[in-house]
């Protein structure tokens, strides 16, 4: 029997947000000389997902991700997936999720600016003290010659109890987003052009913005003594329907501003169907094949079953795939994501699988199965 789960998003929205008031801890957040009263719910959906304390505080750079990306896959992979780093280093067992409360949206704009010349400081009547950009000064006449290779700053907070009832910053988190394509004009409100930007261009680049991002960390009221990963993350460009991914960490340990080592990040999230994960991937790639063939033998001539793969260390962890159809009816719907959910067998079970149906009128059935498990929860939306 599938399991069928009408509420299905609510639920799992309400563990994520907003969990049974009666099952929580109060405790006191310590933040430099100051106290304040939180709440930390005790429900936690599983062992990958941190707990929040509440009442929710907004990041206080709110917003300028989805401004500084260039895909919504990115958007999305940035966050996740600089929380995949954070578990190497801070168990969501003992440690709990704040959105960055240090980094606030005046200084990443400033951090995310070119650096300056002294002419060029002189000619906007700024101070050298206002000089904090991160990315290259722009030289000679060829625009592409000089890059823009950091995109974003994203920070993330994760406190620790230190004692029953109170709880502190035990680590932060940052995520570089470096760019593999510049995008450029000759002139203004000319064409705009691209270069690629090759992957040692990127990790050189990207640790050498890592290490002065920890020196003026280091400056900054309550990140003086704390631990600090630096995690890099490498976008894609505007076309792509894949998203990029994170290729490198480092933790620096309480007070010191020295990046002694990176250690690698094996990601890389591949297309189904594509010749690049036929090539790297085949028997995955036959797997998403064989599922393809059977979700067009209930819709003959469509083939626009689409999957997006994220592999760590080789091996495939999550694939999300989205099936856009045309329906004339509530019946079709429950009818053919029945026929869907039960042909999810095609993957292996140890992989995260979400599959979306969709139609021009919105979301019509989400199925759901996680690792280890045989059968999947399935919502249809009325």
């Amino acid at each position: 029997m599938k399991k069928w789960l009408p509420v299905l998003l609510t639920v799992i929205l309400t563990a994520g947000c907003a969990p049974h008031f009666s099952k929580q801890d109060q405790i006191v957040q310590k933040k430099n000389d100051k106290k304040e009263t939180a709440i930390v719910p005790n429900y936690q959906i599983s062992n990958q997902y941190y707990r929040t304390i509440l009442p929710f505080k907004p990041s206080k750079s709110r917003g300028l991700t989805v401004s500084n990306l260039n895909t919504r896959y990115d958007i999305d992979e940035f966050e996740t997936g600089l929380m995949r780093v954070a578990q190497k280093q801070y168990s969501p067992n003992d440690y709990l999720f704040q959105e960055g409360q240090y980094l606030d949206k005046n200084t990443v704009v400033s951090w995310l600016n070119r650096k300056y010349t002294a002419s060029q400081l002189k000619a906007q009547k700024l101070k050298p003290a206002d000089n904090l950009g991160l990315n290259p000064v722009a030289s000679g006449k060829d625009a592409a010659s000089t890059p823009i290779y950091l995109a974003h700053i994203l920070e993330q907070d994760y406190l620790i109890k230190s004692n029953k009832n109170t709880v502190k910053l035990g680590g932060v988190v940052i995520g570089l987003a470096l760019n593999s394509v510049y995008y450029y004009q000759k002139q203004q409100y000319g064409a705009t052009y691209d270069k690629t930007i090759s992957h040692a261009q990127v990790a050189s680049h990207g640790k050498s913005i890592a290490q002065e991002v920890i020196k003026r960390l280091r400056n900054i009221s309550g990140l003086k003594n704390v631990p600090i990963t630096i995690a890099l993350y490498e976008q894609k460009g505007t076309d792509s329907v894949v998203p990029g991914n994170f290729f490198a960490y480092t933790t620096v340990s309480n007070g010191s501003t020295s990046i002694d080592n990176w250690k690698t990040v094996n990601e890389k999230y591949y297309l189904f169907p594509s010749d690049q994960a036929t090539k790297d991937y085949r028997d995955d790639s036959q797997s998403f094949s064989n599922f393809k063939d059977d979700v067009e033998k209930y819709f003959p001539n469509y083939n626009g079953v689409v999957g997006r793969g994220l592999y760590e260390d080789g091996q495939l962890t999550k694939l999300n795939i989205e099936i856009p159809m045309q329906f004339y009816g509530q019946s079709e719907v429950v009818g053919f994501t029945q026929y869907v959910a039960g042909i999810v067998s095609d993957f292996p079970d140890h992989i995260s699988l979400e599959i979306s149906v969709t139609s021009v009128n919105g979301p019509k059935a989400l199925i759901v199965r996680e690792p280890g498990e045989k059968e999947p929860f399935v919502h249809i939306y009325d």
